[in-house]
This record gives structure tokens, sequence and C-alpha cells, in this order.
């Protein structure tokens, strides 16, 4: 039975907006240790108590998944910072395709959300930020140590 700190390998078929947005089916199954926070809150918590075989349909509301869509994640950027060195080829700006950079000596992965003549607006928030999570999962294994003590 899945509890804290069992190892868990699971099949899951994400859907979000009626869309299938990530599987593992035809792949190794996810693994994760339960309770460490390696899988979404909301769906860590629907699964605790399930057993191998186990399977269900789980709904994840925003908040329990990537969270909100946070308008402080929008970003304006100038246009030329887009700009391709000298002798290299120009990236295609295209709204909802994924950009990545360095701010600040910090890496970000954005998807741009507007272009404007000088500026382009940057979303930094997760994807799947503001979505309902619909998983269709299948437990493969449970693996729960137990600790031996000899005298």
């Amino acid at each position: 039975m899945i509890k804290k700190d069992s190892k868990v390998s699971m099949h899951y078929t994400l859907t979000v907006d009626g869309a299938v947005a990530d599987s593992s089916q035809g792949k190794e199954p996810l693994k994760f240790v339960q309770g460490a926070g390696m899988i979404i809150p909301g769906l860590e918590n629907e699964l605790e108590g399930l057993i191998e075989g186990a399977k269900k349909t789980v709904t994840v509301a925003a908040a329990d998944g990537y969270g909100e869509h946070d308008p402080q994640g929008m970003h304006k950027v100038p246009r030329n910072a887009f700009d391709a060195p000298e002798g290299e080829e120009q990236m295609e700006l295209v709204v909802g395709h994924m950009v990545q950079g360095d701010m600040n000596g910090q890496g970000f992965q954005a998807v741009i959300a507007e272009i404007g003549d000088d500026e382009i607006t940057l979303d930094l928030n997760h994807p799947l930020a503001g979505k309902t999570l619909s998983f269709e999962i299948e437990i493969v294994e449970v693996k729960n140590e137990s600790l031996i003590i000899t005298d």
C-alpha cells in the first residue's frame, strides 16, 4: 500500500483541456518516493493508500498542481534581446513558442505571450499553471522498506 516513503512506479496519462499533454504509456513507468515532493501535491495526496495494480482517475485543481497563473510572471523585454549574434541565423519569434535565456546569471524558460514592435512579452509561469489536470493512473509497483532489528 502507498504510504509515506513508499517507492512507487506508476503509469499515467495527463489530460489538460481535453487533450493528452503527457503520458508514460509505451515508456518506463514514472518512479518516485511518496511524500518526498517529487510529484505535484494534488496527485501525491490522491495516491495515498492505493495498492499495486490500482487504477484511478485523479483530477487536480491548479492550486494543487502547478499553481495558479501569476500575473507577476509576465515580463516585457526589448525585442532586440532576441537579435541573433552576427553570423548566426535569426530565431523565428512565434507566440506560444518556448524560449530559454539567462537573466542576471539565472537561467529561465518562458513562453512568448505577445510580440510587439519594440517589446516581447514573456510568460515565466509553468505552462500548466492555472490548468485543471486530469490523470489516468495505474500503480505498477509499491515497495515499502521495513527495518529489521536483530539482537
